[in-house]
């Protein structure tokens, strides 16, 4: 149960400030700015790897976890409770903003700004990058494994410091899971849910190419 409330906390605080903060931007304004909101991502996604990476590897991503779980690197008993733990963390983050903010339209949802599949390959492309930067850090050595948190903060806020504009930079479908259906956007939320675990299986691949 440690895993799966660590996942939950880590979930929640992922969804509630990167996706807050798009909120608060746009009730302020512009006030946060794209930077900000990108940095927003990239920290609270590099305080939670420290905080509970010890607890259960620190996914907070549905993708991450089955892209583990095909890798081996994660039992079959626990893929399950990890996604449902994750989206419940997602769905409180979301709801709690709703309430804060009800006047608010989207609630932080990835909507495309070009067409849907340049949108797919490009959240396909950046969780490849992800994942592979995860599956590096996570599972090298220890001295790598202590710079996780920051190499993996660092992507997210890299990807979606470049690739935010155009996709909303998700890389996570439960991210955009809870925002979609709490705010009605659901006309592209296949991308978000599909994209994100096709890019993460692939890295495995390239993962496993470079451990033979």
């Amino acid at each position: 149960m440690k895993k799966y409330i660590a996942e939950f906390t880590g979930t929640f605080a992922l969804v509630f400030c990167g996706t807050g903060a798009i909120i608060v931007n746009e009730q302020t304004g512009g006030q946060i700015g794209h930077a900000g909101i990108a940095i927003t991502f990239g920290l609270i996604v590099m305080a939670m790897i420290y905080s509970f990476g010890n607890s259960s590897g620190a996914h907070f991503n549905p993708a991450v976890s089955i892209a583990f779980w095909i890798a081996k690197l994660l039992p079959t008993k626990q893929v399950l409770p990890y996604l449902v733990f994750q989206i419940a963390g997602a769905f409180l983050a979301t709801f709690i903003l709703k309430i804060l903010f009800p006047e608010n339209i989207n609630l932080g949802s990835t909507i495309p700004s070009g067409t849907a599949i340049q949108s797919f390959i490009l959240e396909v492309i950046l969780t490849f990058i992800l994942m592979l930067v995860i599956l590096s850090t996570s599972q090298g050595s220890k001295e790598l494994g202590i710079m996780a948190g920051l190499a993996i903060g660092a992507t997210v806020l890299l990807e979606a410091m470049f690739a935010g504009p155009i996709t909303g930079a998700s890389m996570n479908p439960a991210r955009s899971l809870a925002p979609a259906l709490l705010s009605g956007n659901v006309q592209t939320l296949w991308i978000y849910l599909s994209a994100p675990i096709l890019g993460a299986i692939l890295s495995i691949l390239v993962w496993q190419s470079q451990r033979n």
